[in-house]
């Protein structure tokens, strides 16, 4: 698979040959990384905007872009003034592996991996019983 960001990469080690930084530094950076992902409210993804997302995946791949459509015409708004939000999620819902992604001509698809879809056969079977477990997904995902 080819990676989108060889050329970026290659850029940055051009350009910033002979920079090094200590751990004290490096540590720094990744605790600040940190402490802004906790920041994010979970309020923005609720229970049923997380259904939302993964039932838009369940027959197949999609875009982003094809994901916040389908929410919004499913009158589901919680993206509408950040819709980059959208895409936070999506990126935390893969590293959680409920989610996974793939590169197809310069686009990323996003499908159910089978963790995900197990999720889906469970709510839609047990039906607000779930809404425990997604809940917590949903806090663990924003970890």
């Amino acid at each position: 698979m080819d990676d989108p960001f060889h050329n970026l990469k290659n850029s940055f080690k051009k350009n910033f040959e002979g920079f090094s930084f200590s751990e004290e530094r490096k540590t720094a950076v990744k605790e600040t990384i940190r402490r802004k992902q906790s920041h994010l409210e979970l309020h923005y993804w609720k229970v049923e905007t997380l259904k939302n997302i993964l039932d838009s995946l369940q027959d197949e791949a999609k875009q982003g872009y094809d994901i916040s459509t389908q929410l919004f015409r499913k009158k589901e708004l919680s993206f509408k003034s950040d819709e980059g939000q959208l895409y936070i999620l999506l990126h935390l819902l893969e590293n959680k592996k409920i989610i996974t992604s793939k590169w197809i001509e310069d686009r990323k698809y996003y499908s159910l991996t089978t963790k995900g879809k197990k999720y889906v056969t469970a709510y839609e079977h047990r039906g607000f019983i779930q809404e425990a477990s997604l809940k917590h997904l949903i806090e663990e995902a924003s970890l």
